[in-house]
């Protein structure tokens, strides 16, 4: 089924996606890491509630938010689907008055949203993989001002995600290794020196536009340098005695509580059973964490998508030891319809087809092409068949090399 006109899709989709999971997060990590950037930009705005949010293949996943309490959205489903199209910014100063939004759930109560506001979060290779966003009960329009400071909060959202991403692979590296501590060091005082450089920045433009909030704005900043500094002191003293995973490893345990945490509420939201087991074998030995969790969200969102209600989607997952190399082993199943042979052969070819899900979900056609792309970037191998009496099953296998204790 082709896409429907109304469903936005950025003309350079794949690559986007891409570059999100090139950097590998764990949306539930980091609330506390953004807080602050949040709550400005509801003061800077003026508005009741700002939501940072990561946009994937299936879902708008709210990394932290001021004013109101969200983990994750259907992307098809959110405002934010529409400010990462390639505009600046996107506004809707009244949302009862756009067709688009007019019968959506978050105009009624208990909501009653009126007014939205996006900025793409724009990464450093020009691709938009969120968007922070504030949002209001009343219409409004922002100033050109204004909208320009979210423009800057929204870029400090991008360099402090890529600053943790740097601390937490610096991190793992110097577990064994005191001789790098000096790198660690090094390289974590490059990024504290340009966020004090932007705070100096725009104490400068601050002052010169009278615009008092950028005085708050430029406290929280320095407060954050802070905090890294003392996470890099924390880093540089760290004992290593003992073997504990390392930001940048999980093992079956570990991953399954993940996933759990993740799509639990995908799952009761269309009251299907979500049930996440562990195969007898090793389920503590560590593995990388490299991509596994966009590989296995995005395929238990797409099963998710073609389970009925009260239907069932299962993952198994076991850590087979091999001569020279662990395999892992996920296999992710549901009681939906199965797949089509028309939908099979597309699958093979790697097309983007779409269809939609059994409540009418809409499709993006990319989550399962970016899941074969991952897979093969690790080495790893995928089967998608259909279970007799059931729905789809899709197999995947990646090698990882035994880790050295």
């Amino acid at each position: 089924m082709i896409l429907e006109d109304t469903f936005p899709v950025p003309a350079n989709e794949m690559q986007r996606l891409l570059n999100l999971s090139e950097l590998d997060l764990d949306y539930s990590e980091l609330s506390e890491e953004f807080k602050d950037l949040a709550m400005l930009a509801a003061k800077v705005a003026g508005t009741d509630i700002s939501l940072i949010n990561l946009i994937d293949s299936y879902t708008t996943w709210t990394i932290s938010g001021h004013g109101l309490e969200v983990q994750q959205t259907p992307r098809e489903e959110s405002l934010c689907q529409y400010t990462i199209m390639g505009q600046p910014q996107f506004e809707v100063s009244n949302l009862l008055l756009d067709k688009r939004f007019e019968d959506k759930d978050f105009t009624k109560a208990p909501l009653s949203l009126r007014y939205y506001l996006g900025v793409p979060l724009t990464d450093p290779d020009g691709q938009q993989i969120g968007s922070l966003c504030v949002v209001d009960t009343v219409p409004k329009n922002l100033s050109p001002e204004k909208i320009e400071m979210l423009k800057i909060i929204a870029a400090q959202v991008i360099n402090r995600i890529n600053t943790y991403r740097a601390i937490k692979e610096l991190k793992s590296e110097v577990k064994n290794a005191n001789q790098t501590k000096s790198k660690v060091a090094h390289d974590i005082r490059g990024p504290l020196a340009g966020i004090i450089g932007l705070s100096n920045i725009i104490v400068q433009q601050g002052n010169g536009n009278n615009l008092s909030e950028v005085l708050d704005f430029i406290q929280l900043i320095h407060k954050s340098s802070k905090s890294l500094l003392e996470l890099a002191d924390e880093i540089l003293t760290e004992d290593q005695q003992g073997r504990k995973l390392t930001d940048n490893e999980l093992n079956l345990s570990v991953f399954k509580c993940k996933l759990e945490d993740l799509y639990n509420g995908q799952a009761k939201n269309k009251n299907i059973n979500l049930l996440i087991q562990l195969n007898e074998g090793d389920t503590l030995s560590p593995f990388p964490k490299n991509k596994l969790l966009q590989i296995t969200g995005n395929l238990i969102s797409n099963a998710i998508k073609f389970t009925p209600e009260n239907g069932m989607v299962k993952v198994d997952m076991s850590l087979i030891e091999q001569q020279d190399q662990h395999m892992l082993d996920l296999k992710i199943s549901d009681t939906g319809a199965g797949i089509s042979e028309e939908a099979l052969k597309h699958l093979e070819l790697g097309s983007c087809s779409s269809t939609k899900g059994t409540c009418g979900e809409k499709g993006y056609g990319f989550g399962l092409e970016l899941v074969k792309h991952l897979i093969k970037g690790l080495g790893g191998t995928m089967e998608i068949y259909n279970k007799i009496g059931s729905g789809a099953c899709f197999n995947v296998k990646i090698p990882f090399q035994k880790q050295v204790e």
